[in-house]
């Protein structure tokens, strides 16, 4: 087998999409398709569990896609070791996330980097996701942390870990009183949501698609902190990252609904440029996140 065949199967699950997997590797739908069938005759396995509605791996696809996560990563790495691009100054850490994972999911982590590497000058710009791609491309940041990250030319994505999505209304909005609900729960109710070119947003949008909900859009924001505020303001609804909503949850301010049929998990993952050497901060930063328990995105 080819290496090449072990990083569209890694790219396959974790996009969970047969077109952006192949995207990714410059491949048609169809050929992406094939080799994932190729590896399933080669093993006699199944790495797909077709019988689900939604992708799922089987126990013999999570443990292949850890191999291939493992062959594809010393590959990549031979690469980055031998890469003669500049590098900021030792000691430096430049690190360009969108607001969600910057005020609810870095802060532990960058504490704990921060107490353990006290000579190391930490820098974040807080970004909209697609200026992170463009401030580690441009080597204005050395790591970028989005939500559904995405591969993109001269990129290396790792993804390490994932939010649950929830629902967010008042305390004392009609669905408060549900600890869980489905998704058609939500049909006719006002609507705050996030800014249509958004990942997130595109992900909700096609879960209620499939679900065949309509809402009532009422208002679009670009940052979360704007959107739970909205939600509260209307006295409307809006699916949010369950993690940025626990301070209002404690505040009695907002109430969370788990999401039924299906749940909505929402991918994170760093970006970092190919072909280039970490500094010394940004190993140590990633040999950090990579204590996360991935086996939670399979």
């Amino acid at each position: 087998m080819q290496i090449q065949s072990f990083k569209i199967f890694r790219d396959l699950v974790e996009t969970t999409s047969f077109s952006r997997a192949a995207k990714a590797n410059g491949i048609t739908q169809s050929a992406v398709s094939q080799q994932v069938r190729a590896i399933e005759r080669r093993f006699n396995v199944a790495l797909i569990d077709r019988s689900k509605r939604f992708f799922e791996l089987t126990p013999e696809g999570r443990e292949f896609l850890r191999v291939s996560r493992e062959i594809v990563d010393a590959y990549e790495g031979l690469t980055a070791r031998i890469g003669s691009a500049p590098q900021p100054e030792p000691g430096e850490l430049r690190l360009a996330t969108v607001f969600s994972i910057g005020l609810h999911e870095l802060p532990p982590y960058l504490g704990a980097f921060r107490r353990s590497h006290p000579g190391v000058e930490v820098r974040v710009d807080y970004c909209r996701y697609n200026e992170v791609y463009e401030a580690v491309r441009d080597q204005r940041a050395d790591l970028g942390l989005v939500a559904y990250p995405s591969r993109q030319a001269g990129l290396r994505v790792m993804t390490f870990w994932r939010d649950k999505l929830v629902i967010i209304c008042s305390p004392t909005h009609r669905l408060a009183k549900k600890r869980r609900a489905p998704l058609r729960d939500l049909a006719g109710e006002k609507f705050v949501a996030f800014e249509p070119d958004l990942p997130t947003r595109k992900e909700i949008d096609r879960r209620l698609r499939a679900c065949g909900v309509r809402i009532k859009p009422i208002l679009e924001f670009d940052n979360i902190e704007t959107v739970k505020r909205a939600v509260r303001v209307e006295e409307a609804i809006s699916i949010v990252p369950e993690i940025c909503a626990r301070d209002e949850v404690r505040g009695d301010t907002l109430a969370t609904v788990e999401i039924d049929e299906p749940e909505m998990w929402r991918p994170l993952g760093a970006v970092v440029r190919r072909g280039v050497t970490p500094p010394t901060a940004l190993k140590e930063f990633l040999g950090m996140l990579e204590q996360v328990d991935l086996g939670r995105l399979t």
